[in-house]
């Protein structure tokens, strides 16, 4: 696994998925190769603080790897011993507003893995963030073993009934390969960072 192109400053990447670790060793794999290219790539994870399921693999997979690790947590996830107790920061916090408000805020790119319900909003927020213009940082998705595919022809159906257009659609970037996947958000990451004359060249 090649390491990715490395940014200065460190790219932050803020990722969501289950607190659960799923039926298909897949999400798994997937979490851990996530987690150890932020590490290898000299990035920053941005996560919800969390030790178990597929947050604690990714975790654990990019401090194994090297990275500097920022957990967001809850404190009734804390009161129940769910919070990762080896992280470089763990902020605990009140609500669910000042948690995604504070992975947001810290993160320069955002993805998506497997996940439940928890994943799905979060994705689908920072997604309409977005298109409505309150943030220009990539949002992306990583459709492991086809676990989004039914989401995915959805996503084309809004489109096809009128509540979506083809741009606000393609704000999300979709890929199987955790690899492609990163280096395309952080290619865009970078982009949107850049003073405006660059991102002209």
């Amino acid at each position: 696994m090649e390491p990715l192109p490395r940014m200065s400053p460190t790219l932050s990447l803020c990722v969501y998925c289950g607190s659960r670790p799923g039926t298909d060793p897949a999400y798994r794999h997937a979490a851990e190769a996530v987690g150890t290219l932020i590490g290898r790539s000299g990035w920053q994870l941005v996560y919800g603080g969390g030790r178990a399921g597929l947050m604690g693999l990714v975790a654990d997979a990019a401090l194994a790897a090297g990275a500097r690790v920022v957990g967001v947590i809850p404190s009734t996830l804390m009161e129940r011993e769910l919070g990762h107790g080896g992280l470089h920061e763990l902020h605990v916090v009140e609500t669910m507003h000042e948690r995604k408000q504070m992975m947001a805020e810290r993160s320069d790119a955002f993805v998506a893995l497997p996940g439940g319900i928890g994943t799905f909003e979060e994705l689908f927020e920072v997604w309409t963030w977005r298109q409505l213009g309150y943030h220009d940082k990539p949002v992306g998705l990583l459709n492991v073993r086809g676990y989004y595919d039914p989401l995915l022809d959805f996503l084309r159906q809004t489109e096809q009934a009128g509540f979506v257009n083809s741009a606000q659609r393609e704000l999300l970037q979709v890929d199987t390969d955790p690899t492609a996947l990163l280096e395309r958000l952080g290619t865009l990451a970078r982009q949107a960072s850049a003073p405006d004359d660059y991102r002209r060249i």
